[in-house]
């Protein structure tokens, strides 16, 4: 891997899983990112279908990397919790 800031040597193993899921969240959205701007590209309604349905498909795989981290990597769970699934003004949550 090479997305590595340290020696892997020295990162424990549990670094190195977090590393494997943050890249692997990273490369999802990315993959979102890149479907929804071809969707936008084409004027195949076919094609953009397909590519429709393989963008939800890596919004799924986002969102189970993201419960991975809540479940387990310290900090992930508590600011979930503080912001997602709220109407609230997201800049003034921390207020709040």
């Amino acid at each position: 891997m090479t997305n590595y800031h340290e020696p892997a040597t020295e990162l424990s193993e549990d670094t190195r899983d977090y590393i494997r899921a943050l890249n692997s969240l990273k490369e999802e959205v990315e993959a979102v990112d890149w479907y929804r701007q071809r969707m936008d590209a084409t004027g195949n309604k076919h094609l953009k279908k397909i590519l429709e349905h393989n963008m939800k498909e890596e919004i799924e795989h986002a969102a189970m990397m993201l419960e991975w981290l809540r479940r387990n990597m310290d900090g992930w769970d508590e600011q979930l919790r503080t912001y997602l699934f709220t109407e609230k003004n997201i800049l003034n949550i921390e207020e709040g």
